[in-house]
């Protein structure tokens, strides 16, 4: 595997199937044309195929196995639009138990194969790094032979290299080579060719930089392939929900516990028929009302200091904001979205304590429970203890028709109190037990123990809740950055070409050859152009002579 010297003098490297320099066939092919898509340079895939590097090397350069990369990549891509991912599915929902609910038996194979959050799993984030991967490997493949070989061509080719070419004339019927050369060389500088002069010789040149259209779109990709894969790095990338209930204040995720949130007042419009004639069809249409807006009017805090145990946080207001649709909340490089909203979510309930004998007056004796964060106990001063044993914010049976509940939201909250009168001691005796919730009040002891005392649902309080989509890209810059890039490569490679022409005499006799990397008819036309105006005649397409050749011995078979 010694590198080869060409007669010209230059050193090539092993497999090389035209001199870089001078163009010169290396290596006996029967077929009449050059190959010239990589100049007939030596990629290192074709020639190193000895270690175990360069097998890793041969299977990443493949274009077939990029392809088979990018297939499985959309297969994969497609399975994880089957069933919402875990992210999307409801605030409090247990993904264990809301895929099997909501999708059956589809749906608890789907997480269970770990399909609920594909995206973030290894085997899916080694796909696309191995697509990256393939796209450099390919890139340094091609690009490198090409640019040393399109660098260290001389003007002055050889002979086998100019008959090799698709477009190729050899003429004697010029009188005046020279002078015919020096019009050629003005008319191609007319056509923005760039001219190289060499013992008489011409290489006329244009496009260049179209070559490398390709290997700038890989240079995107790669580019926006790298912001993807920052995507799962802590800090990077941040696409979480909060809910913030009316009146209260919840943290803000990704912030480190800095920044808080308060709802001061949630808000929706609706499209009036009246007062809208011109929607009146649309909301017929739409069989219903129509949200014309919805908008949290919030504040946003941030945390003054970090305080010490057991003291409360202490917030400052940074600034008001209305969230809108499209129009967030935006601070330190977070944006706040409005996505959703909840309508009259359970608040509080009231709840009054009674007794079920005549002697004892208990009116007075009311208390409300936070359903989002209930108190333990609750003392009277008349010396009666209600305890709150479970609760079940959204109350259900399992399989083994034992309580739970489904999530932490009180859509269907049920507790279980225990009331102790003054005469009893909670850490000795068991109080009086009823499980209490939305049209249930049952006692819970048994028959035969005594049972005085009823808690009775008085009244609820609700509030509306919105959804906010807590949002912060620091990968976007990349994937910007790697767009544009693509995009440049794209249209660099499509709109324009490489196109070159020889000219050389050798004895009397003019060579005329011409390449061009696509778009073939352009440069005829410049051959065309060239002929109009000079005694050079347009060279010869050996790829049309042959195939007239091959029509003409088919019939002459015949």
């Amino acid at each position: 595997m010694n590198k080869v010297k060409c007669e010209c003098g230059h050193v090539n490297p092993y497999g090389t199937y035209l001199c870089e320099s001078c163009g010169k066939p290396l290596i006996e092919d029967t077929n009449k044309l050059a190959n010239m898509r990589y100049e007939g340079v030596a990629r290192r895939s074709q020639t190193y195929q000895r270690t175990v590097v360069d097998k890793i090397w041969n299977f990443f350069s493949s274009v077939k196995v990029g392809i088979w990369i990018i297939v499985a990549i959309l297969l994969a891509s497609s399975l994880g639009t089957i069933f919402p991912q875990e992210i999307y599915i409801p605030p409090g929902e247990n993904p264990t138990v809301y895929y099997e609910q909501e999708y059956g038996i589809l749906g608890k194979l789907y997480y269970q194969l770990g399909f609920h959050n594909l995206y973030r799993s290894w085997w899916y984030i080694l796909l696309i790094a191995s697509l990256g991967i393939s796209l450099v490997i390919c890139s340094l493949d091609r690009v490198v032979p090409l640019y040393r070989a399109l660098k260290t061509q001389r003007v002055t080719r050889h002979e086998g290299f100019l008959k090799r070419q698709r477009l190729f004339l050899e003429t004697k019927k010029i009188t005046d080579i020279s002078e015919e050369l020096t019009k050629a060389e003005k008319l191609l500088k007319e056509r923005r060719y760039k001219i190289r002069k060499e013992n008489g010789n011409i290489l006329a040149e244009k496009g260049r930089f179209s070559r490398w259209g390709p290997y700038v779109n890989h240079i995107g990709l790669i580019i926006f392939l790298i912001g993807g894969m920052l995507r799962f790095f802590p800090g990077m990338y941040l696409d979480e929900y909060i809910w913030v209930r009316e009146g209260e204040e919840e943290v803000i995720n990704g912030t480190d516990g800095e920044y808080f949130l308060r709802n001061n007042e949630f808000i929706m419009e609706l499209y009036d028929e009246e007062e809208e004639e011109h929607y009146a069809e649309a909301i017929e249409r739409a069989g219903g009302v129509i949200v014309r807006n919805y908008q949290t009017n919030a504040t946003l805090l941030k945390r003054t200091n970090e305080g010490t145990v057991g003291s409360e946080t202490e917030l400052q207001e940074v600034k008001e904001a209305e969230i809108r649709v499209n129009q967030p909340l935006t601070f330190n490089g977070f944006s706040l979205y409005q996505v959703d909203y909840k309508l009259n979510e359970l608040s509080t309930f009231t709840f009054r304590l009674e007794s079920d004998t005549a002697d004892e007056d208990l009116s007075d004796m009311e208390f409300k429970v936070d359903l989002n964060d209930p108190q333990n106990v609750y003392e009277f001063d008349n010396g009666y203890r209600i305890e709150i044993r479970e609760y079940f914010p959204n109350f259900t049976f399992n399989e083994d028709r034992e309580p739970t509940t489904i999530n932490r939201i009180p859509d269907n909250p049920a507790i279980v109190f225990e009331v102790f009168t003054p005469d009893m001691d909670p850490e000795e005796e068991t109080g009086e037990l009823s499980l209490i919730g939305i049209q249930m009040n049952e006692h819970l002891n048994p028959d035969g123990d005594a049972h005085d005392h009823t808690i009775r649902f008085t009244d609820a309080e609700m509030v509306d809740v919105t959804g906010l989509t807590v949002r912060k890209d620091n990968t976007l810059p990349f994937i910007i950055v790697g767009g544009i890039i693509f995009m440049i490569g794209l249209v660099q490679g499509s709109y324009w070409f490489h196109r070159r022409i020889w000219l050389q005499e050798r004895d009397g006799t003019l060579l005329v050859a011409g390449h061009a990397n696509k778009n073939w008819h352009g440069l005829k036309k410049d051959f065309l152009y060239l002929s109009e105006n000079t005694e050079i005649d347009i060279p010869i397409d050996q790829t049309e002579a042959k195939i007239s050749e091959q029509s003409d011995s088919q019939k002459g078979g015949e």
